[in-house]
């Protein structure tokens, strides 16, 4: 991978709207974060746990729409080196098909960390002016909750850039996309042993606040499962990028 092929992927982005389906991505969250506030009547802005209604929402809002639009992103962003030829050109210039998957990855994960972030920070911002919650912000497991997030989210991307490279109909990656939505939703009710099974269940083991009783409480972070599919997603991309590099364009 090399800055000439990134600054290409970033070039690419500006015919792509890949902007426009990322800040979808913060907005949707954010209102489903709110809607949770909203529609509980338990909720008081005084209470201790006030913010544990929001870390909810996210952990409900995350699932329900960021696997689809990762894929979306993937996808519109991968598919023009499909209907242009574009891995042919890149090789002639030097960068093998690995190569443009890696600087894809590059590319794309600097604007899903940017989203990734401004989510949970806007998330933070709307608590405060709209909400009106009055008690001090957990920062240490609203950072933690963040980097959780970033991480599954990086993962998936990895996931749909690999998937959108190598099939060529991009209305698989897009079904993958609609399938992973139900399977995030679907693993929160699963055991922990089985939301380990598929890249779309650690959304569930990242769930930072759930309903409990007549209140919001806050749940722990599953960081060590985190971190294992942070090491196994990262080598598996690069071990089926380099053996793209051995394939013809």
């Amino acid at each position: 991978m090399s800055a000439r092929a990134v600054a290409n992927e970033f070039a690419k982005m500006k015919h792509l709207r890949i902007g426009l389906v990322a800040a979808v991505l913060v907005i949707a969250v954010s209102l489903l974060s709110l809607y949770t506030v909203v529609s509980s009547p338990q909720f008081s802005p005084e209470e201790p746990g006030a913010w544990n209604a929001l870390l909810a929402g996210m952990s409900l809002g995350i699932p329900l729409v960021s696997p689809l639009l990762l894929a979306v992103i993937a996808s519109r962003q991968t598919d023009i080196e499909h209907t242009g030829n574009g891995w042919l050109l890149q090789s002639t210039a030097g960068i093998t098909p690995g190569g443009i998957c890696r600087a894809k990855l590059a590319a794309l994960g600097t604007v899903v960390t940017i989203s990734t972030l401004a989510t949970c920070l806007f998330v933070l911002v709307l608590g405060k002016l709209l909400a009106g919650i009055l008690v001090a912000v957990p920062l240490g497991h609203w950072a933690g909750f963040t980097l959780c997030v970033l991480v599954v989210n990086l993962a998936v991307l990895a996931l749909h850039i690999l998937l959108s490279a190598k099939v060529e109909n991009q209305l698989v990656a897009l079904g993958v996309g609609v399938f992973g939505c139900v399977m995030a939703v679907f693993s929160q009710g699963l055991p922990a042993a089985a939301a380990h099974l598929t890249p779309w269940g650690y959304y569930a083991l990242i769930k930072a606040a759930d309903y409990e009783g007549d209140r919001y409480v806050s749940l722990p972070l599953s960081y060590p499962s985190i971190a294992v599919l942070a090491v196994v997603a990262g080598a598996l991309f690069a071990l089926i990028t380099f053996r793209f590099d051995r394939q013809e364009a």
